[in-house]
């Protein structure tokens, strides 16, 4: 009967490490409400973009779309609306291989590194021309979980 219960704990224990995830613990909430969510919904929440409902990766909030259409357009962001954004943002991480996320790879332009993305801008650019650009780094330091 020992022997079982030893076995059991085992189990659990590799479970555990298992379930344990560095990058999404890393990717904290509090950082990506106060730096990155701001970030992702000036640049991506746009209706013909991520804000739209046909988006797996949604972001919503003042500004732009809405999650609940009878919020005014311009009132402070809601609970719901971060709650919903960090849960997608979180699910474009890769965890095991941090650098190739696509939260990372889409909007960042090929010819620097990226992935194909259909967001470009009227001179056919993706949203970060450099893995340089100011506002891309906050995404990379949240991905890695460095603090601002």
């Amino acid at each position: 009967m020992k022997a079982w219960y030893v076995s059991l704990a085992l189990v659990c224990l590799a479970c555990a490490s298992v379930a344990e995830d560095p990058v999404i613990g890393a990717a904290d909430r509090v950082e990506f409400d106060a730096h990155v969510y701001p970030i992702l919904v000036r640049d991506c929440g746009h209706s013909a973009c991520h804000g739209s409902e046909a988006r797996f990766f949604r972001v919503v909030g003042p500004g732009h779309v809405r999650l609940d259409p009878a919020t005014r357009l311009a009132a402070p962001v809601t609970e719901s609306e971060l709650a919903l954004s960090y849960s997608r943002a979180l699910s474009m991480l890769n965890t095991r291989d941090p650098n190739k996320s696509p939260l990372l790879v889409k909007p960042l332009e090929v010819s620097a590194g990226g992935s194909d993305h259909e967001g470009t801008d009227s001179f056919g650019r993706n949203v970060y021309r450099s893995p340089d650009d100011t506002d891309f780094q906050v995404l990379v330091r949240w991905v890695m979980g460095v603090s601002q």
